[in-house]
């Protein structure tokens, strides 16, 4: 397979996932029996309110929703509004953008996740690398601690942080992005006050993907050290420099497939992890729009991870291609 090929099959790959993503989250909403104002109208009629504000609010909401049109006329407006960035309104915060309420959340988000993902990645690539290659008890001492945290699931490590260092040694703030009270802004106290909130579910997200990317490359450095073309250099009588620089590029190539499936499963992890500190990033956000019912914030936060993880998928399938040389060896070998 040429690497034009190889790009041009992967970009298939990712505009077909990325439409089947669309279809389904307009779809699955609204083949569930009835339709989400129902639920609103019900919990306002337990509330209290009279019939005919509930008819009211049922018909503003149905026309904001887009119930009171044809399916198709639905699905196009649909996709006009997602192509200019409109995802409505948000029932609970009306008459606020749910594009607003994104744009608040997600730098969060992506404050917490990114240096979680690069740091993890790289630290943990390094860990399984010089404990696969030394083995003895730096081998098991790294093995070991990195399966048991690598086993951990995300939310279960946050927990256990948060009761050590906030509740039992009080070193860090327990919850939130900063202090109540406290108005964001680009102020060194509020940099300062922000980064003591930041490290309870930085690290409970860090350590989890540092021990499974550990474990991944500890395996791959064993099984390179045990092939054919290591014990031929050693008797070619080439340096151990040399041989472990070709170990290490062998072995980082499945890691680096790896790094697009590990990207998702963070996702998922940080959410649940923002949501056990009350962190103020998408994962709150998601649980605050099912618990009241936000369909439109609940839509649109379920798309942006889906599409997040297709582009994250996708760039590391494109650079698997120019990583792997087996590619481009049959690339230069067609020219």
């Amino acid at each position: 397979m040429t690497l034009g090929r190889y790009l041009l099959r992967k970009t298939a790959w990712f505009v077909g996932a990325f439409i089947v993503a669309i279809v389904l989250n307009f779809f699955l909403p609204r083949l569930i029996p009835g339709n989400p104002i129902d639920a609103i109208v019900a919990t306002l009629g337990r509330g209290g309110a009279e019939g005919e504000s509930l008819r009211r609010v049922y018909e503003a909401y149905t026309a904001e929703f887009g119930l009171d049109k044809p399916l198709w006329e639905q699905f196009t407006l649909y996709i006009q509004n997602m192509a200019k960035g409109d995802f409505g309104v948000s029932f609970t915060l009306y008459p606020t953008p749910v594009s607003q309420l994104i744009s608040d959340a997600l730098p969060w988000t992506i404050a917490l996740q990114l240096p979680a993902i690069l740091i993890g990645w790289i630290v943990g690539n390094v860990l399984g690398a010089v404990a696969g290659y030394k083995g003895g008890n730096i081998d098991r001492g790294a093995f070991l601690s990195s399966l048991f945290i690598s086993s951990m699931p995300y939310y279960c490590l946050a927990i256990i942080l948060l009761y050590v260092f906030a509740v039992e040694l009080q070193w860090l703030p327990p919850s939130g992005g900063y202090s109540f009270g406290t108005t964001p802004s680009f102020s060194a106290a509020f940099i300062s006050d922000a980064l003591e909130h930041y490290w309870l579910p930085f690290l409970s997200l860090v350590l989890v993907f540092i021990g499974g990317q550990a474990v991944g490359m500890r395996s791959m450095v064993i099984y390179e050290l045990n092939s054919d073309y290591v014990n031929y250099s050693r008797g070619l009588g080439l340096r151990d420099r040399q041989i472990v620089r070709q170990i290490f590029r062998n072995g980082m190539l499945p890691q680096v497939t790896g790094l697009a499936l590990s990207v998702g499963t963070l996702a998922g992890g940080a959410l649940i992890t923002e949501i056990v500190f009350s962190y103020p990033g998408l994962g709150t956000l998601l649980f605050s729009s099912i618990r009241q019912n936000d369909y439109p914030v609940f839509f649109a936060i379920a798309l942006l991870i889906t599409v997040g993880v297709l582009v994250a998928n996708f760039l590391v399938d494109v650079a698997y291609g120019f990583i792997d040389p087996r590619i481009r060896a049959a690339s230069r070998g067609e020219r």
